[in-house]
């Protein structure tokens, strides 16, 4: 049989969007193919709003979740395998699915090496800066 998590992710999409609630995607960020600016992340997972309104060109594929979003205001790319899903669920309530986390330490040697060819790319072309604020606390 096919697998079914990217059914769920489309009929949770479509029954979270239809409750006229916001979309949120968690994934891993070190799984290889992700494709996401760097230094957004949370230590390897990030979350982001998949609306209508958060993206451009949304494509929930068998394989693979992609679009573009804007960090910092600029537009950037995004892709996302769906191995690399984590959970699916709305914002307002945080009524949606999880996902068992992918399993990193069975991957492929050839799959490692074109996710650091991922990474260098889009983080050369993105290094955003981590917003650290400058107050100490003074007792």
């Amino acid at each position: 049989m096919l697998d079914q998590k990217p059914y769920l992710v489309r009929a949770l999409y479509d029954w979270i969007v239809d409750s006229h609630c916001t979309p949120y995607l968690q994934f891993s960020t070190a799984y290889p193919g992700v494709v996401v600016p760097s230094g957004f992340d949370e230590e390897g997972v990030m979350v982001l709003n998949i609306s209508a309104q958060a993206t451009k060109q949304l494509e929930l594929a068998n394989d693979f979740i992609s679009f573009f979003a804007r960090f910092r205001g600029q537009a950037m790319p995004v892709h996302i395998p769906l191995a690399a899903v984590l959970a699916i669920f709305a914002k307002e309530n945080a009524q949606g699915m999880g996902f068992l986390p992918p399993d990193m330490d069975n991957l492929p040697e050839a799959t490692n090496a074109m996710q650091s060819e991922h990474t260098s790319s889009v983080s050369a072309e993105a290094k955003p800066k981590r917003d650290r604020s400058h107050l100490k606390v003074i007792k």
